[in-house]
């Protein structure tokens, strides 16, 4: 058994501009955990973001969407951990993924940031530490590395957003698996079915 999930963190931008685009995926999954259990996530000042508590499984876990800009997130996620002593391993944060198409999630465990800048700041704020967990929703690649900062802070089209919200469902029916520290089962059954 794994070490339990004691905080979830969506990553995504702030404000109506940046609603339902690829890049706010990561906050759109947390928003839907946080409405699925009738929970309002409040504004904290002192943690950049909003933030709400729920228990999954038998887990007491915390949710938190920053409130800063995509490249800032890890100033609130280092905020929120330092504050209720969340060790780094125990936090698992969802955000947008080019590598994956638009229809697939992923459960993973550490690994380096890949060029996303949100993980970039998460890593560099929590001492380089990269031994958070994560859930990858694929977004598709525009084709071009020179594209990819456009595509991403644009909306899906409805057949990709479409194939987005599945697999955020799906990531979040196996979401109790990796809360409780079971990560073989979680990872093999969402990989199987997205």
């Amino acid at each position: 058994m794994d070490t339990p999930v004691k905080l979830i963190v969506g990553l995504g931008n702030p404000g109506p501009a940046y609603e339902r685009t690829r890049h706010n995926v990561g906050a759109d999954l947390v928003s839907q955990l946080a409405a699925s259990a009738n929970l309002g996530l409040k504004p904290e000042s002192k943690f950049f973001g909003a933030t709400g508590k729920l228990v999954i499984g038998d887990v007491s876990v915390r949710l938190l969407i920053p409130s800063t800009f995509m490249n800032r997130s890890g100033q609130a996620i280092s905020a929120l951990a330092r504050f209720y002593q969340i060790p780094t391993n125990s936090i698992l944060v969802a955000h947008d993924e080019l590598d994956l198409p638009a229809g697939a999630a992923r459960f993973k465990k550490g690994g380096g940031h890949g060029g996303h800048n949100g993980l970039r700041d998460t890593i560099q704020s929590l001492g380089n530490n990269k031994d958070f967990a994560r859930i990858r929703i694929g977004i598709s690649h525009p084709g071009n590395a020179k594209q990819v900062v456009d595509y991403v802070l644009k909306k899906p089209s409805p057949s990709d957003q479409s194939l987005i919200s599945q697999s955020i469902d799906q990531a979040l029916t196996y979401l109790p698996l990796a809360v409780t520290g079971q990560w073989e089962r979680a990872m093999t059954a969402l990989h199987s079915s997205t």
